[in-house]
């Protein structure tokens, strides 16, 4: 009679011990002098005050509310596992939880992830790791934890899910809730990097079972191919929105700030506005990457579902107080960020 281990019910605990060995390095170069090392433990420490990895100036915090963020990637990491292209959904994974946080004005601190997968593979694990804390360190939140789950059986044979975590903290009189905004105020839409993590259901339904498509074709319109232009990762707007919410001021300047993701633009923007008011957009006030033109005449989309699932160009919009609205936008383009006048808030 067979003797069963757990590696024979396909969970090698020898593969997976050298995975998380290569995890440490990738996590230390996240950290901040606020982490409290805990190496071992069983969760991961993190002080609200103390001082910044970059030397700035140390975190005193009067009031502090905490601001919790989740997400995952969704069927994007399809396309990464079809084409072995894992960094760049880590990247997705982090964008699509902080740059939520910041939609109150808190300041990402730290992030765990969760990855779920059929079978221990060092090297994929690894890929996916970097991405994630390549995310982290660019905006300054530390990867102080995570889950490597081996769910054998689960998943098909090189696939995976990914979950993301972020817990954030804003001074309580700094919190933008959107009371604050009135008519008259002035949208500004921030440049996306293309579709972000979003309607890849439909994407990868209109680009591979209706065009017929293979990842490495090379697309003309797209100078780039399949592949490199639905795998482009989310924008980080962390460091460019706590910027501005310093020099301008959160509530005061920056009344409200909307991560356009999944609903797109009115949907995301109707939810940080008070009653009474609502967005008047500016139509074609924006320049529409050429990546959502090529889907929608792949797959003959109506121009109100492609407006209604994608973000069409504009990853976060910033609602501003008129008399500030070009400083905001000269000080957005000196961080490199296109940015467009996209339209005002109107009374209903």
């Amino acid at each position: 009679m067979e003797k069963a281990t757990y590696k024979s019910s396909g969970v090698d605990l020898d593969i997976y011990a050298e995975s998380m060995s290569r995890l440490p390095k990738l996590v230390a170069k996240t950290f901040s002098p606020r982490v409290m090392r805990l190496d071992g433990g069983f969760a991961g420490l993190f002080r609200l005050n103390g001082l910044l990895k970059d030397g700035g100036p140390e975190r005193k915090y009067e009031d502090p509310v905490l601001v919790s963020c989740t997400d995952g990637v969704g069927t994007k990491i399809k396309i990464a596992c079809q084409t072995n292209r894992h960094s760049t959904v880590g990247i997705d994974l982090v964008a699509m939880s902080v740059n939520d946080a910041i939609c109150c004005g808190a300041e990402p601190l730290f992030f765990l992830d969760y990855v779920a997968t059929p079978k221990d593979d060092p090297d994929q694990l690894e890929e996916l790791v970097s991405g994630i804390a390549k995310a982290c360190e660019e905006v300054g939140c530390a990867l102080i934890g995570g889950e490597t789950a081996i769910l054998s059986g689960m998943y098909n044979p090189g696939e995976y899910d990914l979950a993301g975590f972020c817990v954030g903290v804003a001074e309580r009189s700094k919190i933008i809730d959107g009371k604050a905004i009135q008519d008259g105020d002035v949208l500004i839409g921030v440049a996306s990097s293309g579709c972000h993590s979003n309607g890849y259901s439909l994407i990868r339904r209109v680009v591979f079972d209706i065009a017929g498509l293979q990842p490495d074709e090379f697309v003309p319109e797209l100078n780039q191919t399949v592949a490199d232009a639905l795998l482009t990762p989310t924008r980080l707007y962390v460091k460019p929105a706590l910027a501005l919410f310093e020099k301008f001021g959160a509530n005061d300047g920056i009344r409200g700030v909307a991560h356009i993701t999944g609903g797109g633009l009115v949907e995301n923007l109707s939810r940080v506005l008070p009653e009474g008011v609502a967005p008047e957009i500016t139509p074609n006030s924006w320049d529409v990457p050429p990546v959502f033109g090529w889907l929608q005449k792949l797959g003959s989309i109506d121009d109100a579902e492609m407006e209604r699932v994608f973000n069409m160009g504009l990853g976060l919009v910033l609602v501003v107080k008129p008399e500030i609205a070009d400083d905001v936008q000269a000080t957005l383009a000196e961080m490199n960020l296109q940015n467009w006048k996209v339209g005002k808030i109107v009374k209903k």
